[in-house]
C-alpha cells in the first residue's frame, strides 16, 4: 500500500524530465530560443539541469519501492 505514491511521484518525475529534455534538445537542434528574453545558452543549460534532476528524483523514488 505504501508504493502507491512512490510509484506515482516516479512516474510523473520521470515523464517531466525526459519530457523536458526531449522539449530542450527539439528546440536546440532547431535553434528556437527556450527561453524568450534569456540568453540562450543559460536558459538551455537551466532547462538541461530542470529535466536530468527529475528523471534523478524519478529513478529514486522507484528505488524506494
Amino acid at each position: 500500500m505504501e508504493s502507491g505514491p512512490a510509484i506515482f511521484a516516479g512516474t510523473v518525475f520521470a515523464l517531466f524530465g525526459a519530457g523536458l529534455l526531449l522539449w530542450t534538445g527539439a528546440r536546440v537542434a532547431h535553434r528556437a530560443p527556450v527561453a524568450h528574453g534569456v540568453n540562450p545558452v543559460a536558459s538551455a543549460t537551466l532547462a538541461v539541469l530542470a529535466g536530468a534532476g527529475a528523471l534523478v528524483l524519478g529513478v529514486w523514488c522507484f528505488t524506494r519501492l
